[in-house]
């Protein structure tokens, strides 16, 4: 029998919720029934009432626990603008006219998924619609759906919206903001946001902006379409990143929930190699570690002075199964994101740092490679292994190469001749097959911020290059070898990690460079790592070896995942694929599973109805992943340096130019490796051409000229530390071109031309 009815009109309930959002308020189904003292009878009558108002569209979700608000009719076709994606990868949409100061919070509308829609008079299906894009939706309400009460049908996609701009809000005493924008493209040209278009972000807040309004005299009028996070609570320049690059760093609910639920590995299905003293050699700061080495001469008497190296990965697949939430978000992230900061994992931490992480004297399972090497380093065989270890021991880079130079410290004095002094051995041997195989050998140096307890870089260091960190990359790299080559052998289906050769423009741009500093790069000669080996090796010592590690760098193309392989050209390998590192990265993963099947030692390996079209998919996706990373990771350097150097201007510093355009050139300076701006508008009373054969920008009345690689001393001017970008000043001498490119120093010192006119403004006589 239903309940009564309290002696309580409708209205007073719509005009009770109304009130309290006046106040800012937003009440649920349980506040309402304190505000009017209902019984347990009025509770149920109120949820009754409550699911009527909501059938009849006088307001939105009436659910246990959810806000109560009035409702807001929307039309049955809208126009609205997509925002982003939910946790499950569903688009989600909003009106695209909506005043949130006199409507109150935009409405949510899920984009219907499934098969596009097709028009009886157009044919063709509507086009898969993106964030940012404008779209034209058929609306049906949902019920159910807490926070959102909106479904859309795309009828057409009525424009791809601009770009998402983000940006720092600054707050202004009137209500309305600036935006600071955090595109180095966008310097200087900030954004007016109107009071009631704020969207609640508050001073120092980055967000995620919508122009809306140009102007040919004064900046744009731009409304705020969402808060990605505060700068001055989190203290993390890698905010930005992560937001400009729509890098996913929140975990599912039912991904934490498979992470938090996963059982320890048992010995089921695995050989029990817990008693072979593995040992990982990892950064000193390194909070998992996935990879762990043995090694031990070989008794084999047809193997004399060979070795036999086993290399152990922790093996991901076991927790980590097709199909599940898990592993739809470890593919959607692609791979790990290394900050200064911080690191967006793959993986949530339970496993990657708990249950996958080989911790000293805890049982841990792992797929290992035992490979067996001869004398000259070649590889003899190898076999494929799923186990059960227990590491050793847990290194430092630094530790271990220590008390490989007879330098132990407690931790290591009782393994170094057993385990460490083994490795150095097998290494030695390893060294020699690479050595005659020639890979690329770049001599660049990494540069690694060092943080203050805020966030904010104490100082820029080159770490040492130890010899610890070459015997750790050449094994992994023996273990990747393998694992392709299994895979193939079995007829399995993998995804490869390829490295092309450079394009025959590259090359033409490289012999361009070299040219310029008296090197000839042959013409007829075999495009393979050792000519590019040679080249570095004339170069080596000279004051132009790292610029040409650069320029060579840069000739490089980019590798990347493929499900079919044409071989990786840097380190000179027929078959090369990524197996080390399933914990950050995806390709890894897919490799452990194919080994898996291929073993047919449990039902966790790849599925059996996987096919080419779907590997050639993944790899697209982790590649385009991992480009998304490499570019997140070098925006966040460049914030943070320059947040490091903005109360240095003024201050000069030496570099060299790294490259040129028609707006200006690009210094990379020493020390910091920080890249800074200088605009040819700035360089002297003259019109400076790009002359692109000769990498240089030249005066055309002076014959005053700066070239790609030339040694120069600047001054800072400006730091952008928000767009990670900075503006200098040259002060050291050009050079004077003749008619045939000869370079030599200019006699004439730049000071006395730039006296004509302040830094950074049109000089007289320049052209426009």
């Amino acid at each position: 029998m239903p309940a009564p009815a309290p002696d309580l009109p409708r209205q007073a309930i719509l005009a009770f919720i109304e009130e309290e959002r006046a106040a800012g308020r937003e009440p649920g189904r349980r506040d309402i029934a304190k505000a009017f003292g209902l019984d347990a009878g009025g509770k149920i009558w109120l949820k009754r009432l409550l699911r009527e108002l909501e059938d009849e569209e006088h307001i939105d979700a009436a659910e246990d626990g959810s806000p109560v608000r009035k409702h807001s009719a929307l039309p049955a076709v809208l126009l609205c603008e997509i925002k982003a994606r939910d946790r499950e990868g569903d688009l989600i949409a909003a009106p695209l006219e909506w005043n949130e100061a006199d409507q109150g919070e935009a409405p949510k509308v899920l984009i219907e998924s499934g098969r596009p829609s097709r028009s009886r008079r157009t044919g063709p299906a509507v086009a898969a619609p993106g964030i940012g894009d404008q779209v034209l939706l058929k609306l049906t309400r949902l019920r159910g759906v807490t926070g959102i009460s909106w479904s859309g049908r795309v009828l057409k996609i009525m424009g791809k919206g601009k770009a998402q701009v983000l940006g720092i809000f600054r707050a202004l005493p009137d209500g309305s903001g600036r935006l600071i924008p955090v595109d180095k493209k966008a310097q200087g040209r900030e954004a007016l946001i109107p009071k009631g278009q704020t969207g609640g972000a508050q001073d120092g807040d980055l967000v995620s902006v919508a122009l809306r309004r140009e102007s040919r005299f004064g900046p744009p009028e731009a409304q705020v379409r969402e808060r990605l996070g505060s700068l001055k609570s989190e203290r993390a320049v890698s905010l930005i990143a992560i937001h400009a690059h729509g890098i996913p760093n929140e975990f599912s609910p039912a991904a934490l929930a498979e992470a938090e639920a996963a059982p320890k590995a048992t010995l089921a299905g695995r050989e029990d190699w817990r008693d072979l003293p593995l040992i990982t050699i990892d950064p000193a700061d390194a909070k998992d570690h996935d990879d762990a080495v043995h090694a031990a001469p070989d008794e084999d008497p047809d193997n004399p002075g060979g070795h036999v190296v086993t290399v152990a990965i922790a093996d991901v697949a076991s927790y980590v199964r097709p199909g599940t939430a898990l592993d739809r978000e470890a593919l959607e992230r692609g791979n790990s994101v290394y900050f200064p900061d911080r690191v967006v994992p793959m993986l949530p931490e339970r496993i990657s740092n708990d249950l996958c992480s080989l911790r000293g004297g805890e049982d841990r399972p792992a797929l290992a490679v035992r490979l067996v090497l001869k004398a000259d380093g070649s590889k003899k065989g190898h076999s494929f292994h799923r186990i059960l270890m227990r590491s050793a021991a847990k290194l430092s880079y630094q530790q271990a190469q220590a008390a490989i130079d007879g330098k132990p410290d407690e931790a290591t004095a009782l393994i170094r001749e057993s385990i460490l002094m083994p490795l150095w051995a097998a290494y030695g041997v390893a060294a020699r097959a690479r050595d005659a195989r020639q890979p690329l050998d770049l001599d660049l140096p990494e540069r690694k911020l060092i943080l203050k307890a805020d966030g904010s870089v104490d100082r820029v260091i080159v770490p040492d290059r130890l010899a610890t960190h070459k015997l750790i990359e050449e094994f992994m790299i023996l273990a990747n070898v393998a694992a392709a080559e299994t895979l193939e052998k079995a007829g399995s289906l993998l995804i490869y990690r390829c490295h092309d050769e450079p394009s025959l423009e590259k090359m033409r741009v490289l012999g361009e460079v070299l040219a310029s500093i008296g090197i000839k790069l042959p013409k007829d000669a075999a495009l393979r790592p050792v000519l590019f080996n040679r080249i570095l090796k004339m170069i080596k010592g000279s004051e132009n070896e790292l610029f040409i590690n650069e320029v060579v760098l840069r000739t490089q193309a980019q590798a990347e995942y493929v499900a079919e392989n044409y071989g990786h050209f840097g380190l000179n390998l027929r078959r090369y694929a990524h197996f080390t590192s399933p914990i950050r990265r995806y390709a890894d993963l897919v490799v452990h599973r194919a080994l898996i099947a291929t073993m047919k030692r449990g039902d966790d390996g790849l599925p059996s109805s996987t096919t080419l079209a779907e590997l050639r998919e993944v790899a697209t996706r982790i590649s385009a992943a991992e480009r998304r990373a490499m570019a997140a990771e070098r925006e966040t350097t460049d914030r943070l340096i320059a947040h490091f150097l903005a109360d240095q201007i003024g201050a000069s510093f030496d570099g060299r130019i790294a490259g040129l355009n028609r707006a200006g050139l690009f210094v990379k300076l020493d020390g910091t490796g920080a890249d800074g701006f200088v605009p040819a508008s700035t360089l002297g009373a003259d019109y400076y051409r790009y002359d692109e054969a000769a990498h240089a920008l030249i005066g055309e009345r002076s014959g005053e000229s700066w070239r790609l690689g030339d040694r120069v001393h600047v001054r800072l001017v400006e730091a952008a530390p928000v767009a990670g970008a900075l503006r200098l000043e040259l002060l050291s001498e050009g050079r004077t071109v003749t008619s045939n490119r000869s370079f030599k120093k200019a006699t004439r010192p730049l000071a006395a031309k730039r006296s004509m006119a302040r830094p950074g403004r049109a000089k007289p006589g320049r052209k426009r």
